[in-house]
Formats: C-alpha cells, sequence, structure tokens
C-alpha cells in the first residue's frame, strides 16, 4: 500500500462512452488519477505493464483478446494491479472462470453504478468483491460446471462456426474424438439438436476468440 492514498487507474472498455463513464466515477473519488484508456485487450495489457495502475476496471469481451486472458497477462506483468472485471455476459461459468483466474472484483453491467462506487475504496485497499447480482448468477450456475476443459473447448469452437476436421486439427486431436465429446457436451447439457447447443453457447458466452495475447 502507498503511504498516501493517491491511486493511479486504467479503464479498459471498447466502447468509449463507458470508458468514460467509469473513469469519471473513479476520479470522483477525490484520490484516483485514471492514466491511460484502453479500446482493446493487447492495449489494456501493455498499458498496465507500462503504468502499473493500482486499478485495472476490464471489460471482458473486447477485440483481440479476451478478458480471462486479459487478467491472466496484466496479472502476470503487473502482479499489485488490482482487476475490477465487468462483463455483460451474465453467464455463471464466466464469471467462475474470472474468480478463479484472480479477479479481484466482478461486476456486471447492469447491476448498480452505487454498487461499484461502494466497491472502490474495498478493491484499492486491498479486499475482494463480488457484486450482488454476479454473486446470484455465480450461486444459481451449475451446468457447465459439469463440463471438462476439453469440452468447453470443444463448444466454444463448434460456436465459432468451425467445422469437426478444423476442430481436430485446431486442438490435435481426431475428428472422431471430436464427435464423441460432442456427444458428451450434448449429453450432459441435455440438448438434442445443434441449435440448442449453440443456444446454450450463447447464453452461456462460450465463444472461441481467434486473437490471442
Amino acid at each position: 500500500m502507498k503511504a498516501q492514498a493517491n491511486y493511479s487507474a486504467i479503464v479498459a472498455d471498447d466502447h468509449e462512452l463507458l470508458r468514460h463513464g467509469i473513469a469519471n466515477i473513479l476520479e470522483e473519488q477525490g484520490n484516483i488519477r485514471v492514466v491511460a484508456h484502453a479500446s482493446d485487450g493487447l492495449s489494456a495489457v501493455a498499458l498496465t505493464k507500462r503504468h502499473q495502475p493500482d486499478l485495472l476496471t476490464l471489460d471482458i469481451a473486447m477485440p483481440f483478446a479476451q478478458g480471462i486472458s486479459v487478467l491472466v497477462e496484466v496479472k502476470r506483468w503487473s502482479p499489485d494491479t488490482r482487476v475490477a472485471v465487468f462483463s455483460g455476459i451474465t453467464s455463471s461459468a464466466l464469471l467462475r472462470e474470472l474468480q478463479d483466474a484472480g479477479a479481484d472484483g466482478i461486476f456486471t453491467k447492469r447491476g448498480a453504478i452505487s454498487e461499484f462506487e461502494q466497491a472502490i475504496p474495498i478493491l484499492l485497499e486491498g479486499g475482494k468483491i463480488v457484486s450482488s447480482d454476479a454473486a446470484e448468477i455465480i450461486a444459481k450456475g451449475t451446468e457447465t460446471a459439469a463440463l471438462t476443459k476439453r469440452e468447453r473447448q470443444i463448444i466454444s469452437k463448434i460456436a465459432s462456426g468451425l467445422t469437426t476436421k478444423a476442430i481436430a486439427k485446431r486442438l490435435g486431436i481426431s475428428p472422431k474424438t471430436v464427435e464423441n465429446h460432442r456427444s458428451s457436451i450434448m449429453s450432459k447439457l441435455g440438448v438434442q439438436s445443434m441449435a440448442e447447443l449453440l443456444a446454450y453457447a450463447v447464453r452461456e458466452g462460450l465463444f472461441d476468440v481467434q486473437s490471442q495475447l
């Protein structure tokens, strides 16, 4: 902790209006200076690495790198930076994954502004916060927890439009293994068609991101 309460922050979101809105909320605290804005995942990592801010607010669905990858890289390059994640995707699996990846704060974009405002000093002092609506989503979610890591990789690539052969090549496994995983996924989730499987993937935000860090 710093001797004086004089904190720096970076705001990362691909929507300019939201970036400025969050920046205003932070600076209204009176002891926080927003040193940079990032509009994509790669910029968020690069700017955090450069500035080593006390706080990063991070949208998990930005171009060029998905939020969890950004979170991991930020924690790698700037371990003392507190990361408050904002999600527009109300997926219990995704929110649990963010918790496991080390997010210090988890908020949904539909949540109350006042809840985030009240959480800011707690985050800066080393606490962890999960907003009330995010906590409710996490508590209710059970389906995706039954999927293995490989099955989640398969469903994300199916949802992204890859063929069985393309998925097999991407993951270094046989097309038959991909088909077996797909059957297992559908059985676990109780879905009967690809349309139902894709609808589930949309709801849970399970999409493969082409650009990697």
